[in-house]
């Protein structure tokens, strides 16, 4: 066996949420090991920066605009892969998030809060949105976008999963319960397709810098960081939060042929977090 990333060369991947902070990570190292790409996104702005790859890159990067809650308009999404790329090979479960809509005010309740800002308020309306999101929208483009794989009889699927997943936070419920079906659907779908020469594993990330969560962890002004954020940071062994770019020797050695007896596992990147008892 040649021990490196050269046989990613060539195939084509699926990469939903390849434009956030950590999909944009992942989605510039698939196109530097030589990956083609079709970049799912609900932005607007999704082809023009698939293009923008293409060039810097020299691979096949397209952007294509659909929700991945939605099947009809993943299937429609396919049918424009085929059209461009081709063959499916691979496929990146990235999209996700969090809503205000779907946490709690208080990490722990007593008698005294006001039971609108504890579990007992959560707008449901928000928290199907934050699973939903999450957790259909890794299973929709699962069941959409892995059946080239099975008339090949081989390919790959990395969820990207969450620290929560494994040690749930305080405030987000719905987050973390998305994040845990995530991890099981990861070893359930890996078990059922085991034998169609299709892998299944995940990443759950620690602490990283994003767009939805930096002003909740440090102060828009001076950058310092807040009381949840100081919790983190003590609690994270390598005592600061992770670069996106630190998950990418993860996602390549997952996807290649290099871990190609490696199916169903969920692998932290997060500082050595999930290994810290707090004393």
């Amino acid at each position: 066996m040649k021990y490196s990333f050269d046989d990613l060369k060539g195939r084509n991947c699926v990469i939903t949420g390849g434009f956030g902070v950590i999909g944009m990570a992942l989605t510039r190292g698939l196109a530097q090991a030589g990956v083609n790409l079709a970049v799912i996104g609900r932005n607007p702005a999704t082809a023009d920066k698939a293009k923008a790859i293409a060039q810097e890159f020299g691979i096949k990067c397209i952007g294509i605009s659909a929700s991945v809650t939605e099947k009809a308009q993943l299937e429609k999404a396919r049918e424009q892969i085929h059209e461009q790329l081709g063959r499916i090979d691979i496929l990146i479960n990235c999209a996700g998030g969090n809503s205000p809509k779907a946490t709690c005010k208080v990490e722990q309740m007593s008698k005294a809060d006001d039971l609108a800002d504890t579990f007992y308020g959560l707008d449901m309306a928000g928290f199907h949105d934050v699973f939903d999101l999450n957790f259909i929208g890794t299973l929709l483009p699962t069941m959409v976008f892995t059946q080239d794989m099975i008339e090949a009889g081989k390919g790959n699927v990395l969820n990207i999963s969450s620290m929560n997943s494994i040690r749930p936070l305080t405030k987000i419920p719905a987050y973390s319960a998305a994040k845990g079906a995530i991890n099981n659907f990861t070893q359930w779908y890996a078990v059922h397709v085991a034998q169609t020469g299709i892998r299944c594993n995940a990443i759950a990330p620690g602490f990283f810098l994003t767009s939805q969560n930096r002003f909740l962890l440090t102060d828009e002004e001076t950058g310092e960081l807040k009381p949840r954020g100081r919790k983190i940071i003590a609690n994270t062994p390598t005592h600061r939060f992770g670069e996106p770019e630190e998950i990418v020797g993860t996602m390549l050695y997952l996807l290649s042929d290099i871990s190609s007896f490696v199916t169903g596992v969920v692998i932290p990147v997060d500082g050595g977090y999930a290994a810290f008892g707090g004393v």
